[in-house]
């Protein structure tokens, strides 16, 4: 076994690799860049690394500066998580010719399964069922487009190289095709450095279900059963289960013969994911979609029903050792289902959000796990990937750890940060979600009744109880009444004080505070109509972030002549502002310049998102404010575009 090991990742995934090289007295060592100094997975590890600037591409994607700190922190081997370089065959091959052992499989079937066209054609070989789809590699857009109309729309156009649903659009309208394919070829190249596409078949109302395969250097190769992963938004798992509903035995035992299948076909060695589309109606029918040759985020639904650590297994099978178990070994008992919290504001379109983590607390225990790289005082910039942390329930049975998810989001606090948590406790009480009814398309349909812009009424009261309190005189002895907030006055009868407050994203409200109240340093509670609300609470000098239930909101101080001042009152029909932190990537106009309405004119980009920023209505482009790499603030105007004249 390895003395030291470079973790050459960050976040969760680095903190739950350091975890499992703690427990087995292996010396961890953690990459950083400039802007994860602070950040978990350093502080954990057993040493640290700075590996560059903040840029992924200078740091993270950076060969070179990982293979040095390997070299300068005398690790035998490198652990690439996922995401990143841990797909990149020219990492593992760099890590091998550094003398390095890569904790992944062999170059060469990273390579192959990496390019999902080559890949499809070899497990194809194999025996294995593929989704019907372009063949041939390097086509140009003419030619995808040419071949998306003979498959028949609609169509799914996918990045060769990559996973992760980055890239990935599906286009249901032949006159979108050019812009959609220009739009995934930025996407991919972005994500992966290649925009190699494919496209696809696009089957309605799919489900995704992936099969986990071990495989060691001495030719044996297990499955370990499948995982659920059709919940999904914008072609990316958000909530993932094990074992699936759909499959029975007979179908689980013959897909995982194929996975197994595909895994021998390119010689992997490691912890693989063979990933199928399947049609909901004939579960018996199924196509392999592609290999994920590395650890996948949803790995711990399936420790948790098979009882194994795959990261333990990962490192023995790096380290030349057989696995200890054949297939017939593998048992999966009870039931396991995770959520993925983000980074994002599902009541704003679920954009990506960003901040300082003010308050947190993050379930474990009594068949609660959290997979987290945050900590109070973690910076979320927009940099990285918008996933934050994974919190995964076991129980029995399927309904058992539904519950027990519900309730764990339900505790789960990130102030200071938006996050999804509360989405997704919605969603798992959806009634097509507790009855296992499962498809990819599900999340979308449905979307509109799991979110809500408004803002709950307790809310904006809670808001202005910490207002009030924060006026309260201190000390002891006599108060001045006129100085006592109760709405008082001479002469008159007293009224409940007002304030001027505004929730992210929506317009100022003034609310008066009429309910009874505590405030403490934690928490405040407030009783509107005989009943009381509960929210955590972190504060800050414009305002508190107010949490319950895994949702939270971000309550400022209105200050109208303020507004003013800066401009934000000036923000109106005719700007185009920013959705979101990020940067600029693309500007397809100038001042001066005639629009259509609905014409895309900019790009903007953070965590690995991109979002299309269209002119409100036809006019003159009259201010523009960003060049590509300009880099935003969240609601900042970035261009003016003045009404075209009526005649």
């Amino acid at each position: 076994m390895f003395d030291t090991v470079l973790v050459a990742n960050r976040g969760e995934i680095a903190v739950r690799v350091i975890r499992t090289l703690r427990a087995m007295g292996v010396r961890s060592v953690a990459a950083f860049s400039d802007a994860d100094g602070e950040a978990r997975h350093v502080r954990e590890a057993d040493t640290a690394v700075r590996i560059g600037p903040a840029p992924a591409a200078e740091s993270y994607l950076s060969v070179e500066r990982l293979l040095d700190a390997a070299a300068r922190s005398g690790a035998q081997a490198v652990h690439p998580g996922y995401g990143f370089l841990a797909e990149n065959a020219a990492f593992a091959r760099a890590c091998a010719d550094a003398g390095l052992v890569f904790i992944g499989p062999p170059a060469e079937a990273i390579s192959l399964m990496g390019d999902k066209i080559r890949a499809k054609e070899t497990v194809k070989a194999a025996g294995v069922p593929v989704v019907p789809g372009s063949s041939g590699s390097g086509l140009t857009d003419g030619q995808l487009a040419d071949a998306a109309r003979e498959i028949g729309m609609p169509v799914l156009l996918k990045p060769s190289a990559g996973g992760g649903g980055k890239g990935m659009r599906l286009v249901r309208d032949a006159e979108q095709l050019d812009d959609e394919i220009a739009a995934a070829r930025r996407e991919a190249r972005a994500s992966f450095g290649d925009d190699t596409l494919l496209v696809e078949r696009w089957i309605d109302r799919p489900r995704h279900i992936e099969i986990q395969v071990l495989a060691d250097g001495h030719g044996n190769v297990v499955h370990l059963g499948e995982r659920e992963c059709s919940l999904q938004r914008r072609h990316q798992k958000i909530i993932e289960e094990a074992p699936s509903v759909l499959l029975d035995e007979e179908t689980r035992a013959a897909m995982g013969e194929a996975a197994v299948q595909a895994a021998r076909s390119c010689g992997y060695r490691g912890a693989g994911t063979v990933e199928f589309i399947v049609p909901g109606g004939d579960p018996s029918s199924y196509y392999f979609m592609e290999m994920n040759t590395r650890l996948q985020v949803e790995h711990p639904v399936t420790e948790l029903i098979t009882g194994l650590d795959l990261v333990e297994w990962q490192l023995r099978v790096a380290a030349g050792e057989r696995l200890a178990f054949g297939q017939e070994d593998v048992r999966l008992t009870g039931h396991a289902i995770e959520a993925r919290i983000c980074a994002e504001d599902p009541a704003r379109g679920f954009l990506p959000s960003g901040g300082t983590v003010l308050k947190l607390h993050e379930p474990q225990g009594d068949g609660i796990r959290t997979d987290s790289g945050l900590s109070e005082g973690t910076e979320v910039g927009s940099l990285y990937d918008p996933m934050l942390s994974k919190v995964i329930a076991y129980g029995p049975d399927r309904e058992t750890a539904i519950r027990k998810l519900r309730a764990a989001l339900a505790g789960t606090v990130t102030l200071g940060v938006q996050t999804n948590a509360g989405f997704l406790r919605r969603l798992l009480a959806h009634p097509a979600v507790v009855a296992g009814e499962l498809d990819t398309g599900l999340v979308e349909r449905e979307v509109d009744s799991l979110v809500s812009a408004e803002v709950p009424e307790e809310v904006y009261e809670a808001a202005a109880a910490v207002r009030l309190d924060a006026l309260k005189p201190r000390g002891e002895g006599w108060t001045d009444p006129y100085s006592v907030p109760n709405g008082w006055r001479l002469g008159g009868t007293p009224r409940a004080v007002a304030f001027p407050l505004r929730a992210t994203g929506l317009e100022p409200v003034t609310h008066e505070a009429n309910g009874t109240h505590t405030v403490t340093d934690d928490t405040v509670a407030v009783t509107l109509d005989g009943v009381r609300h509960t929210f955590h609470r972190a504060a800050l000098p414009d305002g508190t972030w107010l949490g319950r239930d895994g949702d939270a909101w971000h309550v400022r101080d209105h200050d109208p002549v303020a507004a003013s001042l800066t401009g934000a009152a000036h923000a109106g029909a005719d700007s185009l502002t920013a959705p979101m932190p990020g940067t600029v990537t693309v500007v397809k106009v100038a001042v001066g310049d005639e629009v259509t309405a609905g014409q895309s004119l900019l790009v903007v980009e953070a965590m690995k998102m991109e979002h299309v920023i269209s002119a409100p209505h036809a006019g003159t482009v009259a201010e523009l404010d960003v060049t590509p790499g300009t880099t935003v603030a969240m609601d900042q105007v970035l261009a003016v575009i003045a009404p075209a004249e009526e005649d």
